[in-house]
């Protein structure tokens, strides 16, 4: 399935409303396509990373599991 041409941008519920180190996806873009596009909001017009879904579930929990703090 092709991807649309303007997708629609998420950004978590835990970014704060002024800037700071945000990423979007897309999820209609997500479910069309099977993949997460995932983005830096502060350069929308930035390249776009994807990544399988499994990816990025894996990502999420070890996220939530705080397997990336020092």
């Amino acid at each position: 399935m092709t991807q649309p041409l303007s997708p629609s941008w998420a950004k978590s519920s835990y970014s704060s409303q002024d800037g700071g180190n945000c990423l979007e996806w897309s999820p209609a873009s997500a479910i069309a396509s099977g993949a997460i596009p995932i983005r830096d909001s502060k350069a929308p017009s930035g390249p776009i990373l994807t990544f399988s879904t499994r990816s990025f579930a894996e990502f999420i929990t070890s996220i939530k599991a705080d397997a990336f703090s020092d």
